[in-house]
């Protein structure tokens, strides 16, 4: 019994400090530096098309009816449902959201593709802005970070503040458009 304790605290022991010569560099801190900013600002780039569907800039408005949700494991879904477009005609079979659940009847926009319908209105707009504010959150302590690569000493307490104030305000709409996404 003993030695199963002290493999439990071994393996919780601090290991070796790194030294002198053991960090990045500048070429690779440049390089992970700008790989954090990329992971930061992709989830921007992803969200413009759903977006631009939930304001309604590009698409069909219309209903949507999911029909039918099916379990594939594991907490995923594969939602079946038809979309009425506002302007008359017949209804479309589309994909829904794997959030939605079968019986449920929303105002959506169809992609330009005509495969899909997203919800629109508010919504879908607060749904559409949990993966940017995710992205906020990534980059929330970024100033931070570069101001200690580069050993700037003055201003670094103001930014781990806004960094701080950054990451509540990224949970806090996560969080929202979680809600919104699943209600």
């Amino acid at each position: 019994m003993s030695d199963a304790l002290e493999n439990i605290a071994n393996a919780f022991q601090p290991g070796p400090t790194p030294g002198p010569g053991r960090s990045p560099g500048p070429i690779g801190m440049a390089i992970l530096l700008l790989l954090w900013a990329g992971l930061g600002v992709l989830p921007f780039v992803f969200a413009v098309s759903d977006l631009k569907l939930a304001t309604g800039s590009i698409g069909t408005p219309g209903t949507l009816t999911v029909l039918s949700c099916e379990d594939l494991g594991e907490g995923r879904y594969d939602c079946k449902g038809s979309f009425a477009p506002d302007g008359g005609g017949a209804a479309i079979p589309v994909d829904a959201s794997p959030d939605s659940t079968a019986g449920d009847v929303k105002r959506a926009q169809l992609t330009p593709e005509g495969d899909r319908a997203v919800p629109s209105g508010t919504t879908g707009i607060l749904a559409a802005l949990t993966m940017p504010f995710l992205g906020v959150g990534v980059l929330a302590f970024l100033p931070y970070v570069v101001m200690y690569v580069f050993g700037v000493r003055r201003g670094r307490r103001a930014a781990v503040a806004f960094g701080g104030l950054l990451t509540a305000v990224s949970l806090a709409g996560v969080l929202v458009g979680l809600v919104a996404a699943y209600s």
